[in-house]
């Protein structure tokens, strides 16, 4: 109850100040390429459930719908290198934790065709969490590409969870050097 708390008004306030970053970058994609400035796909939320998932844009209009480690760099515009670079990308995600979709803090919500991932979460038990926007495995340098340690770690944060541990993965993602070998 308490992180759901924490994660609305976190949400709630980054929203009023990031809005209208969203918007301006909106734009820009908008320039830059054909297509939404706002990309909308599914994602395996809490329980298995499958929710929308809202990102700025930052691949071309018509390039098919895979995890950020399978697509190719050509696929990915100007903008969109500048905004992953930065996680820039995620701030949409916002409104999905205002929503209750997911938390500030949790796995990385996955797409429903990685099978072998979404099977090695429901084994462990990850599935039971909300989906956030950081997480462990994040700040860890653990990415969708190895589906059994990525659901490790994310086992990891479910069995140690807290409010602490939550604020020091914001902390790391914001300050920290994220996927430079920090263990948590």
């Amino acid at each position: 109850m308490l992180k759901r708390l924490f994660d609305a008004c976190c949400a709630a306030i980054g929203l009023v100040f990031a809005g209208p970053v969203i918007v301006c970058l909106a734009l820009a994609i908008r320039r830059e390429s054909d297509g939404p400035g706002i990309f909308v796909q599914e994602r395996v939320g809490r329980n298995g459930r499958i929710f929308r998932c809202y990102k700025l844009r930052s691949m071309y209009g018509g390039v098919p719908s895979v995890p950020t480690h399978q697509a190719l760099a050509s696929q990915v515009t100007p903008i969109g290198r500048r905004l992953r670079r930065w996680k820039l990308d995620e701030l949409p995600q916002l409104w999905n934790v205002l929503r209750g979709d997911m938390s500030l803090v949790g796995p990385r919500p996955c797409l429903p065709t990685q099978a072998e991932l979404i099977e090695e979460r429901l084994k462990r038990g990850v599935l039971s969490v909300r989906p956030g926007i950081t997480g462990l495995s994040q700040i860890n340098g653990i990415d969708m590409s190895d589906p059994a340690r990525l659901a490790e770690k994310d086992a990891q944060y479910v069995r140690d969870r807290s409010l602490l541990l939550d604020l020091r993965i914001l902390f790391l993602t914001f300050f920290g050097r994220t996927g430079t070998g920090v263990r948590i």
